[in-house]
């Protein structure tokens, strides 16, 4: 890899990891066509103690965002309260009260999920479509979020990179994963990572800006895949893959003067779904003490119609 080529770097990558045409030329799900029926039953069969984790991190103003590509916290506001009940100032009969509120957010705010036309390479979007036919200003025309809804629901895996080749159970910011760290910490887990399964990739970041603040959390360096994992990510044949990161891959980025470059060949080319921001702390240490880092993962998005992201709350079922 030339640090200094990253142009030429994406555009090999691209070439040899390309799933264009692989599902047809109207495809819309991606690398989500690799998560079958037998998948799901796959992933149902490992729910034993019945224990279940959000993966979510909380949609309130005290998140991470910070007004980058003008991206806030979520604005909750109420439009009914108690107040309004107990002053009778509802209307409704017979004492009957309520509540009702309402949430401004953009939808990439935190957890949240990476749409099929989130990302372009080159003006081309997934599956080698023209991007400027694909989203617009009515939305993505073709691989709306929407598409994803009914899908994102089989066998999950724990990748605990920060407990395996970090420090105190974290990786520093800059750190970049290669394949032989997700490699080696699947072996150290007892567990297989392959066709159809929803990867999550735990760097302990998280935890980190928790107990010393947000920070540059919201697009600073920060701890991630590193570029050179393209190959894993296309051989595996995993349907979507997430991390406890704003950016999933490591910033600072590889190469000189580049930004997200695995997001140019991971979504477009490659077709996968990617994560961000999840939580996984708590499904982290319920893995480290009664082992099993496989189960039962449904995360689907919001079926926002041409959305390119969406907000999710994934549960992990053990």
């Amino acid at each position: 890899m030339n640090r200094h080529d990253p142009e030429g770097a994406i555009a090999e990558a691209a070439k040899s990891f390309s799933n264009w045409g692989r599902w047809g030329e109207d495809d819309r799900l991606g690398t989500l066509n690799f998560l079958d029926e037998g998948k799901r039953r796959e992933g149902a069969a490992l729910v034993r103690r019945g224990v279940s984790f959000s993966l979510s991190q909380r949609f309130d103003m005290n998140g991470p965002q910070k007004g980058w590509r003008r991206r806030t916290n979520p604005v909750h506001t109420m439009l009914d309260t108690g107040t309004d009940a107990a002053l009778g100032h509802q209307g409704f009969p017979h004492g009957l009260g309520g509540a009702d509120d309402v949430i401004a957010m953009p939808l990439q705010c935190s957890t949240q999920w990476d749409g099929l036309g989130h990302i372009f390479d080159h003006g081309k979007a997934w599956n080698g479509r023209p991007a400027e036919k694909v989203v617009t200003s009515d939305g993505d025309l073709v691989t709306g979020i929407e598409h994803a809804a009914p899908h994102v629901a089989g066998r999950g895996v724990l990748l605990d990179v920060g407990r395996v080749v970090g420090e105190d159970g974290e990786l520093p910011d800059g750190f970049a994963i290669t394949e032989d760290h997700l490699t080696a910490t699947a072996e150290a887990h007892g567990v297989s990572v392959g066709r159809g399964d929803i990867v999550v990739v735990r760097t302990g970041q998280l935890a980190r800006v928790r107990r010393d603040g947000w920070g540059e959390y919201a697009g600073g360096p920060a701890p991630g895949l590193s570029f050179t994992t393209a190959g894993w990510l296309h051989r595996t044949e995993i349907a979507a893959i997430a991390t406890d990161t704003w950016g999933f891959e490591v910033r600072p980025n590889e190469f000189e003067h580049a930004f997200q470059p695995l997001h140019q060949v991971a979504i477009p080319n490659i077709g996968l779904l990617i994560g961000e921001m999840w939580d996984l702390e708590a499904l982290a240490e319920d893995c480290a003490e009664n082992g099993g880092y496989d189960f039962w993962l449904t995360a689907a998005p919001l079926p926002i119609t041409g959305a390119v992201g969406s907000p999710v709350n994934p549960v992990a079922v053990k």
